[in-house]
C-alpha cells in the first residue's frame, strides 16, 4: 500500500482540469459524462491520482 509521501493526488476540478488542459466546465462534464473513470469523489470534493490521469490518457492516445 502507498503511504502519504508516495500519492500525488490532485484535488478538485479546477486542478485536475489544468493537469490536463481544460477549463473547469469541460473538466466537470467529463467526470460527470463518466469519461474521466479515474477521477473519484470524496464527499463533495473530486480527486484523480496524477499517475492515474496520465496512465488513462496514454491508453486513450494508444
Amino acid at each position: 500500500m502507498e503511504n502519504a509521501e508516495t500519492l500525488d493526488l490532485i484535488w478538485g476540478v479546477e486542478d485536475i482540469g489544468k493537469a490536463i488542459g481544460r477549463n473547469y466546465r469541460q473538466t466537470y462534464h467529463m467526470i460527470k459524462s463518466g469519461r474521466l473513470p479515474v477521477v473519484k469523489q470524496l464527499g463533495e470534493r473530486y480527486f484523480a491520482s496524477r499517475k492515474e490521469l496520465f496512465d488513462f490518457f496514454m491508453q486513450s492516445a494508444a
